[in-house]
């Protein structure tokens, strides 16, 4: 009854647009359902970031294929593009493909999926029933179209988590709204004005929000009344170094590694463990109350960055049989391959259609949205997700269940809290060809200091296990 039907798949992001080439690949129909006026509406909001991972990681070999069949020339395997270099030169041309183009829907809201004529509780019949998406176009019309299956790459950038320790905003952050932005805001280019000369508080430990502090810092080079505090939930500083040099994807080990440098020159102030408690607004800026440990904090700032991660949008899913881990928010097989919680670090195992699977027959959520809150998505690991689904929709599961992806050696893990003058590293993993037992020793050195004070006797941290972390 369905087997005529498309597949549907919502968002034409990078994993949403190499389910569509994997599709077709396949001679299965796919129907893209995308809310902006154009592919890649998320990584434009971030087109400014230069993300970790080379192109060699960032191109689907479904996608590539259909490229390649235009005379379209693959950038450099090696270098790290920007989120908009991917959009212009990835995944714009592949959108044209007219192969690909007629099955794309701009302007596309989904409000809600659920099997055609039947609610959540009915059982009867369902498995062979159409799947039903409702959607309004650019106008505000509404649609409803049948699909055998669905894909839901509708990412996380949407729903940015809010300020507060506890997963809720905290009072006043709704209505400080026009002071506080989320996820990582161009404040070295477009958003410059807004930021320099400001006294901006930046909220989170990830790569985002390194990314906002050393953006930050650049700024402060330039207009030197800028002044940044960086306020972590938890005392785990080590986790900033991203493993050094000893990371496979070096860019995100230079990132720790210029962080942990700012921060023993003394260019910015940092708060941890931090949690916020309330923000209230004044002539002179937002108040901004919380807890430094166990002792209270107040602070006044011009901005605030909250760069505390994302969490998938599950309202349009209430009619669809979803099930999803309690605390990650992933499918229940995949939490506990990603889940920080459970681990330090190690491994995300190559997973697809069989780990992807929920009670809906035929419903697959992929993408950085499969990760549900957890940070440590990779683009490549999309692809494999989504290559192993549209083979078991074509009905081949020895395909689906075959492995088709190494990830790169992270040292993005869990740590426990740093104390300089510990026995061990007290800055993180100095560069290999350094004589010093840390980053802040090899800093230190090269300053023409002693060093930093660390045990020197102390060993060198081991190369990390590895890991897939968030482009």
């Amino acid at each position: 009854m369905t087997g005529s039907l498309p597949v549907a798949i919502i968002g034409a992001g990078p994993v949403g647009l190499a389910a569509a080439a994997h599709l077709l690949a396949r001679g299965l129909a796919p129907l893209v359902f995308e809310r902006g006026a154009g592919v890649g509406t998320s990584l434009k909001a971030w087109g400014h970031v230069r993300v970790f991972s080379p192109w060699g990681y960032n191109i689907d070999a479904a996608a590539r294929t259909l490229l390649e069949e235009t005379g379209w020339s693959a950038p450099n395997p090696k270098a790290l593009p920007l989120g908009g270099e991917i959009v212009r030169h990835y995944l714009e041309p592949l959108a044209a493909h007219p192969a690909l183009a007629p099955h794309l829907r701009f302007g596309a809201q989904v409000s809600a999926i659920a099997r055609h004529g039947l609610d959540k509780m009915s059982s009867e019949g369902r498995a062979d029933t159409p799947f039903a998406i409702c959607w309004r176009d650019a106008n505000g019309a509404e649609h409803r179209s049948l699909a055998r299956a669905v894909i839901d790459a509708s990412g996380t950038w949407s729903q940015p988590n809010p300020m507060g320790a506890d997963g809720l905003p905290v009072p006043g952050e709704e209505e400080a709204a026009a002071h506080v932005a989320y996820g990582i805001p161009d404040v070295s280019g477009a958003e410059r004005e807004t930021y320099s000369g400001r006294r901006v508080l930046v909220v989170g430990s990830g790569h985002s929000a390194i990314n906002v502090v050393l953006d930050l810092l650049r700024l402060q080079e330039a207009a030197p009344t800028t002044r940044v505090t960086w306020a972590l939930r938890r005392n785990r500083m080590e986790k900033l170094l991203g493993g050094g040099l000893n990371d496979a994807l070096p860019a995100r080990g230079a990132l720790g590694l210029a962080a942990t440098q700012a921060i023993a020159a003394g260019r910015l102030d940092v708060l941890a463990p931090f949690a916020a408690e309330r923000i209230v607004g004044g002539a002179a800026g937002l108040d901004v109350s919380g807890r430094l440990g166990t002792e209270p904090w107040t602070g006044t700032v011009d901005r605030i960055v909250v760069a505390t991660g994302f969490r998938p949008d599950l309202a349009v899913l209430r009619e669809v049989r979803v099930a999803l881990d309690p605390a990650v928010e992933a499918p229940p097989a995949l939490a506990p391959l990603i889940d920080p919680n459970l681990h330090s670090c190690g491994t995300v195992p190559p997973h697809g259609a069989a780990e992807l699977a929920h009670p809906e027959p035929g419903f697959y959520i992929v993408g950085s949205k499969s990760y549900g809150r957890a940070p440590t998505f990779l683009m490549a690991t999309g692809y494999e997700q989504v290559r192993s689904i549209a083979a078991e929709i074509a009905g081949d599961h020895d395909a689906a269940r075959s492995v088709h992806l190494v990830l790169p050696e992270t040292g993005v893990c869990s740590a426990a809290p740093v104390t300089a003058g510990a026995s061990g590293c007290c800055g993180g993993p100095a560069p290999r060809d350094a004589d010093a037992c840390c980053a802040d020793d090899a800093q230190a050195k090269a300053e023409g200091k002693d060093g930093c004070g660390c045990d020197t006797a102390a060993p060198q941290a081991e190369a990390p296990p590895r890991r897939g972390t968030a482009a």
